[in-house]
């Protein structure tokens, strides 16, 4: 077994949340704002759907070999959330179920040797194809956020707030960074060389939540004197670590249990 399996387990859990919250959302509900500026919760709701498809996208290509971009060209995205934003609520949810229903049967056909395909996202570096599971994983539960609908940072499992600390670490923006430090008060962790900036010290979910964008710093303190928390590093400004290995670890990341 390898962490295909458990991604795939995870993957499955999140969207059978976020499929449960968009079934309580009726048309206005739908159409009002969500936690994006900008971005109604359709807008996020369709975001969602359509990252299903350009991750099955990946997904081909690791299975033929064949160049298939996980957007068919520039400004495809944006145009098709526009597109999707002002659906009624039962085609929103429609499409999300199916597109999560497609993405899922790519996943159980592809063959594992395709796994270690490299494969590229709308920006550098390359990574194998498993790594599209991590990526699917962090819209599901970012967007669950972002949609303002009962579903908080503080609902995000362990294992989601283990790895994509781990990833932020990875892509971490030395050269932009707000912040010296970070102090983890529930864990017995800490990262230090982060760049100019004070220390600051939180729970790890409240770090990410933080980090991601998803608080204004509720539970940061900088250390060691009360000062307003700084904004956050520009976040993901990778979409997946440069080094990670070919074939799918047993663990990811490999000091998990």
């Amino acid at each position: 077994m390898t962490v295909v399996t458990t991604l795939r387990a995870e993957i499955a859990a999140a969207t059978d949340r976020f499929i449960a919250t968009v079934a309580g959302l009726d048309d206005v509900d739908i159409a009002a704002p969500s936690l994006l500026p900008g971005w109604s919760r359709g807008h996020v709701i369709t975001h969602v759907t359509r990252n299903a498809d350009g991750l099955g996208n990946l997904l081909s290509w690791a299975r033929t070999g064949i160049e298939t971009p996980q957007y068919s060209g520039p400004g495809r995205r944006e145009s098709d959330i526009e597109a999707g934003a002002a659906r009624p609520a039962a085609e929103q949810r429609a499409d999300l179920a199916e597109s999560a229903a497609r993405l899922a049967a790519a996943v159980e056909e592809l063959p594992e040797r395709a796994w270690s395909a490299p494969v590229s996202a709308l920006r550098p570096p390359p990574h194998p194809a498993w790594y599209v599971l991590v990526r699917r994983l962090r819209e599901l539960e970012l967007h669950h956020v972002d949609l303002g609908a009962g579903y908080t940072p503080a609902d995000w499992p362990d294992s989601f707030v283990r790895r994509e600390l781990h990833d932020c670490l990875a892509c971490w923006p030395y050269g932009e960074s707000t912040v010296g430090g970070i102090v983890f008060t529930d864990r017995a962790d800490e990262w230090r060389g982060l760049g100019k900036g004070p220390v600051v010290r939180g729970e790890a979910r409240e770090v990410l939540a933080w980090l991601t964008g998803r608080s204004a710093g509720q539970g940061i303190r900088v250390v060691p004197k009360e000062e307003e928390v700084p904004p956050p590093p520009p976040w993901l400004i990778m979409p997946a670590p440069a080094d990670l290995p070919s074939a799918p670890p047993d663990t990811y990341p490999e000091e998990c249990p």
